[in-house]
């Protein structure tokens, strides 16, 4: 086994075990009588299209159709990777206590390379919500079939293939790839990655052909995939998604690599624990409703529910394991 897969299979045990442990001790310690919410206002670090920004709007239709919220509004704030929007949430806390901020595994990322001043501790944890497969896509006409094709021409000559991306240089996308190549036995420091703002802005960039292949959130390119706009080369699973079944996965293809991106919500620092448990109370309660079903398996996610220490347990952990992972990559 590479060690790649083993590092893989410690990052799926270890979102395994804190998903577990959320759902365990994490919803028991949420008060019975979870109060209604007038509104939620949610902050999104990137730009329309991308998979915070269909998290953030997932979420928000599920809780005001099932009447657990009245109203949502959404904000993209766009800059430095997300830096941007976790900057203004910290700087501006006392009027944003009626904001929610998505973000994922990036926070993480970006506070290890030294780009963030700040990092999730920083922040209140409200909770982890789902988990996107990632995803290797390339143009319908694309002389490539498989991942394999891809992988041989990028053995051939590196520099030759472009992989566009939602995230920064060294982000989730980039990272997703090189995993993806490294798994194959291909050099995973040499992937030529070009970053756009988002998944809309890489879709494009990718139906253009500016790009030869783009590594992106699962769940961004389902409807892409089944409007015959794009190929779906391979997703990070461990078997075929329901939400798309067409869509091979790396292991299949012998290439052992799996991973999950969690994605989740985070409030102001400061903000009072009636609020903050009111935010996790709600979404915890969204979990039973069939409004959030619909969003979930309409997107092909996983529910990981992490509140509130729980997500901090888990985020800690995820700090370990990413830069393991991102050291033994090159990216550290």
């Amino acid at each position: 086994m590479s060690k790649i897969s083993k590092i893989n299979r410690r990052s799926m045990l270890a979102l395994t075990l804190a998903c577990s442990v959320g759902m365990a001790m994490g919803i028991a310690s949420l008060p019975s009588q979870a109060a209604e919410l007038d509104s939620i206002h949610f902050l999104i670090p990137g730009g329309a299209g991308g998979g915070w920004d269909g998290t953030a709007r997932g979420t928000g239709e599920a809780l005001t159709k099932s009447g657990i919220v009245k109203s949502a509004s959404y904000e993209n704030m766009s800059g430095g990777g997300g830096g941007k929007a976790i900057g203004f949430l910290i700087e501006n806390a006392e009027s944003n206590y009626g904001t929610l901020m998505v973000n994922s595994t990036p926070i993480v990322i970006r506070s290890l390379v030294g780009r963030f001043p700040h990092n999730f501790r920083d922040l209140t944890m409200i909770a982890g919500t789902i988990g996107d497969y990632g995803a290797i896509i390339t143009g319908k006409n694309s002389p490539y079939k498989d991942f394999n094709d891809l992988v041989a021409a990028y053995k051939k000559n590196p520099r030759a293939v472009s992989i566009g991306g939602g995230s920064v240089p060294g982000g989730m996308d980039h990272l997703v790839a090189a995993m993806a190549f490294q798994g194959a036995g291909a050099d995973p420091t040499k992937v030529k990655y070009i970053p756009y703002d988002a998944g809309g802005k890489l879709n494009a960039a990718i139906l253009s052909g500016e790009v030869d292949a783009g590594s992106t959130g699962f769940s961004e390119a389902i409807a892409l995939a089944k409007s015959g706009e794009v190929r779906i080369l391979a997703v990070t699973s461990d078997k075929r998604v329901p939400a798309f079944k067409e869509a091979p996965t790396l292991v299949e293809q012998g290439i052992d690599v799996t991973f999950v991106n969690w994605r989740g919500f985070f409030a102001a620092p400061g903000l009072p624990d009636s609020k903050a448990n009111a935010y996790r109370s709600a979404i915890a309660k969204m979990y039973d409703t069939p409004e959030w079903e619909a969003v979930r398996a309409r997107n092909g996610w996983v529910n990981i529910h992490n509140p509130g220490d729980e997500f901090t347990a888990f985020l800690v952990d995820q700090e370990t394991v990413i830069k393991d992972l991102m050291t033994k990559l090159g990216f550290l």
